[in-house]
């Protein structure tokens, strides 16, 4: 195939740990013979005179003798699983029609982050792209994708990935995929895609097979790191940088999420994070259309966000678990676990005026402190990426479930409009925004038995572990795990489903209309609040937004005389210039113009 980036041959693969390698191509073989003359630092690979050209091949390589031929590390496609052999693509065969689209910036946006197999009953591509008007109408700027990338089995959230730069063929595979950027990109919406670098799935993971993709010896949470400053790292990483561009270019992606970066593995001088950075703004310049990288990091650093002239990676934006923590905790009552340090409305309060909670502090869960203060005159609030819901904050409890599934229609607006009046970048998980009534759990489909069974255990002893009822925590093998997680679309024109949806629509409505709250910097925004009485006033600019965290009516001090929005009919503002000049039912929130 093609190599983004490099003149290789269409089936040239680099093999630096193969004494002998035969391509299989169209059921022929062809003997292949090692590149000479390779840059220092990218040995090892392998090209092939008289492979075949033109149409479609399926194809696989032979190494040292094997008689079973393995899929191309940089295959495009995968029709019969990550076991088969892969397909060539040709990505520029598609005819785009998304000219006029020049990608947007995430300031002012709202992102929807979705899961393809479960947002819709047939989970594909070309399902998706049929709930695209849905989605202009919400109002969304962004659609965030879980993982794509060619896994084994029907059904996962996709993180167990083991072919980099191809599109599950369950979802409808690459051809699938560009159909649907374009869609989105003629509604107006743009696509940002999950990403993972930080490890492979068990099943189908071939790399080490062909050369040192993984680091002996060091790994992390989901298993071997992947090796990015060890002998041969030069081209892993190499490997990793062209499946970002290949995103970017051939798929017309305006942006990657990548997974858990405090994952990866990098003592080197320049990190991986700092060139896929560097390639993203390159990428920009060369397309004319705005790109995002966006990083989901637990260390709380914002150096991932500062310029590469001021020592940093040069990442648009991060992910903000302090955010959702906090609004959880004052939504729900739960403070177990890592909830615990957010068991106040001032926790929420510093959040929204320093961007994390932890910028240095003592960290209880960890039992040491933690984070590193934001410089205000160096980041936007806009970098900072926060939910009230995602797919980890649900999936990772043990039965999956939505605040909608134990919370009433007061507290979820009260967590939506925290949300969408923050002056971060505001994303939703499918089916927040009408309070779906469906969980959504950690599935998988291993189709070896070992592994399943492995994987089934592990998820109880993990629950058990934290004290957890183990008859709560659903077999993620079981097929009836990934159904219940799909969205019952039904639900969106009932009940306070419908009235909650209907409140998204007019908060994300109003934010875009105002720019006070979409556009100010740290600077433009103060907090005031009451842990005794439980409310808090987030103030705007010209904006205030008042928010009742208990159950009971509280007298806010906004001033204001113009009420932009409310959540409760029981609402009340006094005249303007009075103080306390607005009334709040309990777990309510409203929205305040001064003129």
């Amino acid at each position: 195939m093609n190599h983004q980036g490099t003149e290789r041959g269409r089936f040239d693969v680099w093999a630096p740990a193969a004494d002998t390698v035969i391509l299989r191509a169209d059921g022929n073989e062809h003997v292949m013979t090692r590149c000479s003359d390779e840059p220092a630092g990218d040995e090892g690979w392998w090209t092939c005179h008289g492979a075949p050209t033109g149409a479609e091949v399926d194809y696989g390589y032979l190494l040292d003798g094997d008689s079973t031929p393995l899929p191309d590390p940089r295959s495009r496609r995968q029709p019969n699983g990550v076991h088969s052999l892969s397909r060539t693509f040709d990505p520029t065969a598609h005819p785009w029609k998304d000219g006029h689209w020049h990608g947007r910036e995430l300031t002012g946006a709202v992102i929807y982050e979705l899961h393809l197999g479960t947002f819709t009953d047939a989970g594909t591509l070309d399902a998706a792209a049929q709930k695209l008007d849905y989605l202009t109408e919400l109002g969304i700027d962004f659609i965030e994708m879980l993982p794509v990338n060619d896994f084994n089995g029907t059904h996962n959230w996709g993180y167990d990935g083991v072919l980099w730069y191809a599109v599950h063929e369950g979802y409808g595979g690459p051809a699938a995929y560009q159909r649907f950027v374009d869609a989105a990109h003629r509604a107006g919406i743009g696509v940002i895609q999950d990403v993972v670098y930080n490890h492979l799935g068990p099943s189908g993971n071939y790399l080490p097979r062909f050369g040192p993709y993984l680091k002996e010896g060091a790994g992390n949470s989901w298993g071997d790191c992947v090796n990015l400053d060890g002998p041969g790292s030069d081209t892993v990483r190499s490997y990793i940088l062209q499946n970002a561009a290949m995103w970017l270019r051939d798929f017309h992606v305006d942006g990657l999420r990548l997974d858990a970066v405090h994952a990866l593995q990098d003592e080197r001088a320049r990190p991986l994070l700092e060139e896929l950075g560097e390639m993203s703004q390159a990428i920009s310049a060369e397309t004319g259309r705005a790109v995002s990288m966006i990083a989901e990091s637990d260390l709380n650093d914002p150096r991932l966000l500062y310029p590469r002239s001021e020592n940093g990676n040069g990442l648009r934006a991060q992910w903000s678990d302090d955010f959702h923590h906090a609004v959880h905790v004052n939504v729900s009552g739960e403070t177990a676990g890592y909830y615990a340090d957010f068991d106040s409305v001032g926790a929420l309060a510093k959040v929204l005026q320093e961007g994390f909670f932890h910028n240095g502090s003592y960290s209880s869960f960890r039992g040491r402190h933690h984070g590193r203060e934001i410089d205000k005159k160096v980041v936007h609030p806009s970098a900072l990426v926060v939910c009230n819901q995602n797919h980890d904050q649900i999936g990772n409890r043990a039965a999956g479930d939505r605040l909608s599934q134990t919370l009433e229609y007061g507290q979820l607006a009260l967590a939506a409009v925290a949300t969408l009046a923050s002056p971060f970048t505001p994303m939703l998980f499918m089916g927040e925004e009408f309070g779906a009534s469906t969980p959504w759990q950690f599935f998988t489909s291993h189709p070896e038995p070992a592994l399943a069974e492995a994987t089934a255990k592990g998820r109880l002893e993990e629950f058990a572990a934290m004290g957890w009822d183990p008859t709560v925590v659903p077999n993620p093998q079981d097929p009836e795990t990934f159904t219940r997680s799909k969205l019952k679309w039904s639900e969106v024109s009932h009940g306070d489903h419908a009235r909650l949806l209907d409140l998204y629509k007019r908060l994300i409505s109003l934010r875009s209309s105002t720019p006070e709250l979409s556009q100010p910097d740290f600077a433009a925004t103060s907090v005031r609040f009451d842990e005794d009485a439980k409310w808090l006033v987030l103030r705007r600019g010209g904006i205030s937004v008042g928010l009742n965290f208990s159950t009971t009516m509280v007298d806010v001090p906004v001033h204001g005389q113009h009420l932009l929005l409310a959540t409760d009919g029981g609402t009340q503002l006094a005249g303007a210039g009075s103080e306390p000049a607005l009334t709040l039912p309990g777990y309510s929130a409203a929205i305040v113009a001064d003129h």
